[in-house]
C-alpha cells in the first residue's frame, strides 16, 4: 500500500477503539519521503532547469509595447508563473533583453551597450513590429529591425502584441535553454552569431564608435581571414 492507511487497535466490537495512524517507509516508488532520500539527473539538466526558471528581463521600453510588456507582468496575465517576473534595469542583474518598441539610431548605440553589459549567458527578445522591422516606419531616423546590431533569438509579432503572445515566447525561450548542454558541449547560449561579425555592412553607423562592436568586427574579419587562408 502506497499512501497512508488506517489501523485499528483493541477488542472488535468494543465501544473504546484507537484509530492508529500508519504512514509507510515508503511514499512514492522514487524512494522519495519525509526521511529524506535522492535523486538522479545530468548537470546539463540541472543547470538548465535553474537557468530557464530565473529569467530576469531587462524591459528596453522604447514605445507602445512597453505598456503591453507592463500589462504581462500585471496580475492579471501573472509573468512570475515562468519566473520572469523580477525586472531588473541594470544590465548587471539582467539575462533577457526585452527590446519593446521603436528603436531609432539614436537609441542603437545605448541598446548595444546595453546588451554588452549584460553578463553571459544573455537572450534578446524583439517585441513588435517596429523593433522586428521598423514597422510602420520606414524612415531616416528609424532602424530597419534590432537584428542589425543585435543577435535576437526570438520576434514577437504584433502592433502591438498582446501579453499572451509575451507569455509564449518566453515558454519558446524555456524550451530553448533546456535544449542547451552547457557542461558536457559548452553549447550555453555563448559565442552566438553576432550581426556585428556576421554582417558589419549592415550595421547602422551610430554604433561603430560602441567598443564591443569594434571587438565584434574584428573578429569576424580575423574568422574571414582564417577561412580564406585554409586550403
Amino acid at each position: 500500500m502506497n499512501g497512508p492507511f488506517l489501523q485499528r487497535s483493541g477488542e472488535d466490537g468494543g465501544a473504546n477503539r484507537s484509530v492508529e495512524m500508519v504512514v509507510p517507509e515508503s511514499q512514492t516508488p522514487t524512494g522519495l519521503n519525509d526521511e529524506g532520500g535522492y535523486f538522479v539527473t545530468r548537470v546539463d539538466a540541472l543547470v538548465d532547469w535553474a537557468r530557464k526558471n530565473s529569467l530576469w528581463p531587462l524591459p528596453l521600453g522604447l514605445s507602445c509595447c512597453a505598456i503591453e510588456f507592463m500589462a504581462t507582468a500585471s496580475s492579471k496575465f501573472d509573468m512570475a508563473r515562468f519566473g520572469a517576473e523580477v525586472a531588473r534595469f541594470s544590465p548587471r542583474q539582467a539575462d533577457v533583453l526585452i527590446v519593446a518598441g521603436t528603436c531609432t539610431y539614436k537609441m542603437a548605440e545605448a541598446s548595444r551597450r546595453v546588451y554588452d553589459q549584460m553578463a553571459e549567458p544573455k537572450w534578446v527578445i524583439s517585441m513588435g513590429a517596429c523593433a522586428s522591422s521598423g514597422g510602420m516606419y520606414r524612415s531616416y531616423s528609424v532602424v530597419q529591425g534590432i537584428d542589425t546590431f543585435l543577435p535576437v533569438d526570438f520576434y514577437i509579432s504584433g502592433c502591438p502584441p498582446r501579453p499572451e503572445n509575451v507569455l509564449n515566447t518566453l515558454m519558446k525561450l524555456q524550451q530553448k535553454i533546456s535544449r542547451e548542454r552547457p557542461v558536457s558541449a559548452r553549447d550555453d547560449g555563448f559565442n552566438k552569431a553576432d550581426p556585428a561579425s556576421a554582417r558589419p555592412a549592415g550595421l547602422p553607423p551610430t554604433v561603430l564608435g560602441n567598443a564591443g562592436v569594434r571587438d565584434a568586427i574584428r573578429a569576424g574579419e580575423d574568422q574571414r581571414g582564417e577561412q580564406r587562408s585554409q586550403p
